[in-house]
């Protein structure tokens, strides 16, 4: 059984502008006064989800929601072939967290990312460690060159056929640079192309995301609406061939920078899409941060990923408050 809080609704929200002709998304719930948290979502391109504010106590924590860039209810959608992608970049995502966190009036905050989340989460607290209270990740990625080859070629041992299916449907070879032949096609003039592409991305997305064990069906790309898709196979390709504009191993490389800063990593054993092993390296080089290895896959949908999500980010709220129940049923 999952332990979240129970369901609530946000009490403001609004679309701010972030120039190059961007307004994002954002949303606040829970206790106007409290300690304020930061969602960064996964991705990149998938949006934020109602769900993730019951990861809050909502008497103890300010819960912003924030669609990233051409993401979720953000303006324009990546989805769309006319948005321009030349500014939607980590680095642009990172100062459009730092302009929300401004126009809100919020001095520090915690921040919890989930898979591609962790990626901007570790970027924007190393761009601006004296904004960050603490850090929570589940499913720990840094977005390196060796991550994106391991998932989009290394990962073709286990499912061989898939994979073929994968390359076959942009016309790839086994040694072309399949994620760049997904980025040009996803960006097609036919919509046939583009809508093909993006279920191929989709299905392979699914098949590595369930390797080692279930996932939750709403975590699944290819159950989530056509729009959804497009925007996440269009960001991602696009995101993976640049190595989301962050030098090789920086994040981790730089994770000194996060010392005064006590997060907690979250990730599965058998998370064959995403091995421990980069949770586990970050671990090493930041001062301070618990890494707790999760039996199976440890998908951040999945009830025991959530209860421990939950559980940890309550944890930060006990620090200042010693009344703390933790996670309601």
């Amino acid at each position: 059984m999952t332990s979240l809080f129970p369901p609530i609704e946000p009490y403001a929200s609004g679309m701010l502008d972030v120039g190059d002709g961007n307004l994002v998304h954002w949303e606040t719930s829970g206790n106007p006064d409290g300690k304020p948290a930061l969602v960064v979502h996964d991705g990149p391109g998938a949006g934020t989800r109602p769900e993730q504010r019951r990861l809050f106590d909502p008497d103890r924590y300010r819960i912003v929601l924030l669609d990233q860039r051409g993401s979720g209810r953000s303006t324009p959608s990546a989805a769309d072939p006319a948005t321009a992608m030349r500014h939607n970049k980590t680095w642009t995502l990172a100062d459009d967290v730092e302009r929300l966190r401004e126009h809100l009036g919020i001095e520090q905050w915690l921040l919890y990312g989930e898979g591609w989340g962790s990626t901007l989460a570790l970027a924007y607290a190393e761009a601006h460690p004296e904004r960050v209270t603490e850090i929570v990740l589940s499913r720990v990625t840094t977005s390196r060159r060796a991550e994106t080859d391991w998932t989009y070629r290394g990962l073709n041992r286990f499912f061989p056929g898939e994979w073929q299916e994968f390359l076959d449907a942009v016309g790839a070879g086994p040694y072309d640079d399949v994620v760049r032949a997904y980025e040009r096609l996803t960006q097609d003039e036919s919509p046939a192309v583009r809508e093909r592409a993006v279920r191929a991305w989709s299905r392979w997305h699914d098949t590595v995301g369930t390797a080692g064990g279930t996932r939750q069906e709403a975590a699944l790309l290819g159950e989530r609406p056509p729009t959804e898709q497009t925007a996440v196979a269009r960001t991602s390709a696009r995101y993976h061939t640049s190595g989301a504009w962050i030098g090789e191993g920086a994040l981790i490389r730089d994770a000194a920078k996060l010392a005064k800063i006590p997060g907690i990593l979250l990730h599965g054993r058998l998370d064959l899409a995403n091995p421990p092993v980069t949770a586990w390296e970050l671990a090493q080089e930041w001062p301070g941060a618990e890494l707790r290895i999760i039996d199976g896959p440890g998908d951040p949908a999945s009830d025991e990923s959530l209860t421990l999500a939950a559980e940890s980010i309550s944890r930060f709220a006990m620090a200042s408050s010693t009344d703390h129940a933790g996670p309601r049923t």
